[in-house]
């Protein structure tokens, strides 16, 4: 009996010539894009390893089930918003950032690859991402859908550690990123660095509680206020008790973010042309 190969999924290791071959069945490509920033005091700055990883493991079930996918480069650096208080972060501006995905984009649809799928792992690259697909469907009318993994991930949280667990942990600098973390990633974790959970902080210059980032609220209404995240986070860590994050809630999250994805991007296989611009 012959023995069972794994396919190769990342862009980078594969070969001129294996590329040439693949590439012209027009496989789905996974972009995934991250940040390096702060995430706390006891989880690693570069979230874009959490992203590229589970892009990894997306493309690797949806090749294994039919559906040949493949991994971009992974965008490490992601569009600057809240986090430039922390020594060591690398955030670019979302023009920068815009124009860097449009020519990836170009890149990839010049040679016939045509099906793109965002793996996100940002807040700040939403409008970059979003303005770059708004663009290529007007011009072409192809879709290229995101999946933006932490949103997915809140909202998977209840049914795995209960509603009102969900609550307390879910915030930046806890879950879903840090469970995550110390499933797929648990040697880059500080456990002696973990930081109690703490409320927001309020604005000092209005004297409003913050209720998010680039919001507070005024007698019940939602007010946009300029702001840097360490000014309402405690050490990276906003709402959420990171004490509650664990490596079985992570496996958990990760399983299900990678059948979900990877079941999602079946299904995008199938309302998308294989044939390439060249074919």
């Amino acid at each position: 009996m012959a023995a069972l190969t794994t396919p190769k999924v990342h862009m980078g290791t594969i070969t001129g010539g294996e590329g040439r071959e693949l590439y012209a069945q027009n496989p789905i490509v996974l972009l995934p894009m991250g940040s390096h920033e702060d995430q706390g005091p006891h989880a690693p700055m570069g979230d874009y390893l959490l992203a590229e990883k589970l892009a990894e493991l997306i493309a690797l079930r949806a090749s294994t089930r039919g559906t040949r996918t493949v991994v971009a480069p992974v965008l490490a650096f992601g569009g600057a918003d809240y986090f430039g208080p922390m020594p060591g972060g690398i955030a670019i501006t979302p023009a920068t950032l815009t124009c860097v995905i449009t020519d990836m984009v170009a890149s990839l649809h010049r040679n016939g690859l045509t099906r793109i799928v965002f793996i996100n792992g940002h807040g700040g690259n939403v409008g970059p991402i979003g303005e770059v697909a708004r663009e290529v469907y007007r011009r072409t009318k192809m879709v290229m859908p995101s999946l933006y993994l932490w949103r997915i991930g809140y909202g998977l949280l209840g049914g795995i550690v209960g509603a009102d667990q969900a609550k307390k942990v879910s915030g930046h600098g806890a879950d879903p990123v840090t469970s995550t973390a110390m499933h797929l990633f648990p040697e880059l974790i500080r456990t002696d660095m973990i930081p109690d959970g703490k409320p927001l902080k309020r604005s000092t210059e209005l004297d409003l509680p913050f209720t998010a980032l680039g919001a507070g609220s005024f007698e019940g209404i939602e007010v946009g206020l300029p702001q840097e995240y360490d000014e309402i986070y405690h050490a990276g860590v906003g709402g959420g008790d990171p004490r509650l994050s664990s490596a079985k809630t992570g496996a958990e999250l990760t399983e299900q973010l990678v059948d979900r994805c990877a079941r999602f991007v079946a299904h995008f296989a199938t309302r998308t042309p294989a044939k390439t611009s060249r074919g």
